[in-house]
């Protein structure tokens, strides 16, 4: 990992000039520099004749720009502060800056308490790391060449959630799943102008998955390999002739949907030690790694079922039909997930307790587990393996012999969840399978999927990305996009959208809405939600605040189940 890295900052020194676009006309910065930086824009700095309050606040602001070793808010401190301070220490993300004087003794002193609630955390590399507590410092200041200059403050950068939104931009570096073929969105916070991003990401698929996703993630590229820079529009990498030519294709896969969800156009030239990185192909678009495409729902309908007094119905435009067989028509169907092929994993009511059955919606059912309560199961994404909760504390994994169709059963080990009180009583694994988000008391975690080497799973680097709702969190879904959907019992505030770095949490539309959300389900166009009344529905891309009853379910307040 250490040579890949050194490789990676050694990049100026190898790039070509002329039509090179890394570094010499470009800002690339991945939240701490690997290349020079250019001057930084005159017009950040402190205002002539400032009073001292508002040149601290401005100092915050200015802290959130890192070009040229921050030389921006390195401009409001005196020369001695500014060659001392050291801004690499940390980068922490408060809600709001507030300031109060303190008492001071000379005219030219000042002094403030800077206070603020901390949200988040930025790690090396642009991770997003939530966080719920309190900052407060002392700014001390003195005038200097009648300027006030601050004279005195800790090391680290600190600055508003509005400044990380102005300066830095999410954008995913995708990396495979451990077990599989499917590549996982690991979501990063990138400072730069648009002609850079390409050097950064790349520069960040070759240092590896956050620490956070590494449990579920693999790493396809050699240790040795490097980044040489762009030249004439071709990246050449060195360093990956030992690689086998399915990695190489796999790394390539990586590259450029990479690349493609940033916005850098299509098509690319990739060249690794003098040679094409993937044989046969000169140059290379999403085109020719669509089944990789890890956004793939979003370009897809996705089957709307629901889940009405016990009996699962498929629903269409026009008409709520049941579905054929005893799911249909029993009366005992307590909840279920379905896939797009058309396999179901559902938890059936027998007398004192419930029943998890697995098989197709209108063909075989196999019977497997029984317990007093069992969530609703979730798919991982081949479909022939569902995830429940039993008795609100034991995470189930439940897998379908694709031969005989016999169900095998075994524990997710939890021991990360330990410390955490209350019952797990929603669990939903995410599109790629690396993430399972769950409601835990009312509160909502995130947890990474690892499969250990002895083939058992394990949840293991728990977060709460959504503090702010308050245990209020009742039900809950994952997009497309990769955030969540989570319906909750506060009126105020009943659906919310959730980033699954937890560097936003934003209320939906609300307008008709009665709580509990009890319910909530996404495809990739729209939302639904149960609400106390009916099964209402949303576009995701509307700017309207009211939610419509599904048009062949009105009357009938059901849970929505989307296939997807």
């Amino acid at each position: 990992m250490k040579k890949r890295l050194i490789a990676a900052l050694a990049i100026p020194a190898l790039v070509l000039s002329g039509c090179s676009t890394l570094p010499n006309n470009s800002d690339p910065h991945i939240l701490r520099s690997f290349s020079p930086q250019p001057e930084v824009d005159p017009a950040v700095g402190p205002t002539p004749g400032q009073e001292a309050d508002l040149l601290v606040r401005e100092f915050y602001a200015a802290a959130a720009i890192p070009s040229s070793d921050y030389g921006a808010a390195r401009s409001f401190l005196s020369p001695e502060a500014a060659q001392n301070w050291d801004p690499e220490e940390s980068m922490r993300i408060v809600d709001l800056i507030e300031l109060t004087s303190q008492n001071t003794t000379r005219p030219d002193q000042r002094a403030f308490t800077v206070r603020g609630s901390v949200i988040g955390s930025i790690a090396s590399g642009g991770s997003y790391v939530p966080e719920n507590s309190g900052y407060e410092t002392t700014i001390r200041m003195e005038q200097v060449d009648d300027e006030w200059r601050i004279t005195d403050l800790p090391d680290g950068v600190v600055f508003e959630r509005t400044e990380l939104r102005n300066h830095y931009q999410p954008l995913p570096v995708y990396f495979y799943r451990q077990t599989g073929g499917v590549l996982v969105t690991d979501r990063r916070w990138l400072f730069g102008s648009q002609n850079s991003l390409d050097a950064q990401l790349i520069t960040l698929l070759l240092a590896g998955p956050s620490s956070r996703l590494a449990p579920a993630t693999t790493n396809v590229v050699p240790d040795d390999a490097a980044f040489l820079g762009i030249e004439n529009g071709v990246y050449n990498f060195a360093g990956m002739q030992n690689m086998s030519p399915e990695d190489r294709l796999r790394f390539a896969a990586e590259l450029v949907w990479t690349l493609s969800h940033a916005g850098i156009q299509e098509p690319y030239t990739v060249t690794a030690d003098g040679a094409p990185l993937v044989e046969n192909l000169e140059t290379m678009t999403t085109d020719d790694f669509a089944e990789y495409n890890p956004r793939v729902a979003s370009n897809s309908v996705a089957p709307l079922y629901a889940l009405h007094e016990g009996d699962i119905l498929q629903v269409s435009a026009n008409a709520a039909e049941p579905v054929a067989g005893g799911l249909g028509d029993g009366g005992n169907i307590e909840s279920a997930d379905i896939t797009a092929d058309g396999v179901i994993a559902a938890v059936r009511r027998e007398g004192d307790e419930s029943r998890f059955i697995f098989g197709d919606i209108e063909g075989d059912i196999e019977e497997g587990l029984s317990a007093e309560t069992i969530s609703r199961p979730t798919f991982e994404t081949a479909g022939q393996s569902a995830w429940t909760v039993v008795d609100g504390d034991e995470v189930m994994r439940v897998v379908r012999s694709p031969q005989t169709g016999e169900l095998t059963t075994t524990r997710v080990i939890t021991t990360d969840l330990d410390s955490i009180e209350g019952e797990i009583s929603v669990i939903r694994l995410s599109n790629s399978g690396a993430q399972a988000a769950m409601i835990i008391g009312g509160e909502v975690y995130i947890g990474v999927v690892e499969r250990e080497r002895s083939g058992d799973f394990r949840l293991t680097n728990i977060y709460n990305p959504a503090s702010e709702l308050g245990g209020t969190a009742l039900s809950l879904d994952w997009q497309a996009d990769g955030s969540l959907v989570v319906g909750t019992s506060t009126q105020e505030a009943p659906v919310w959208r959730v980033e699954q770095d937890g560097s936003s949490v934003s209320t939906l539309p609300s307008g008709n809405i009665t709580i509990p959300v009890v319910s909530v389900a996404a495809s990739p166009s729209t939302l639904y939600i149960t609400d106390y009344h009916a099964m209402l529905q949303l576009p995701v891309e509307t700017e309207s605040t009211y939610w419509r009853e599904v048009p062949s379910m009105q009357g009938m307040r059901s849970a929505p189940i989307v296939a997807n």
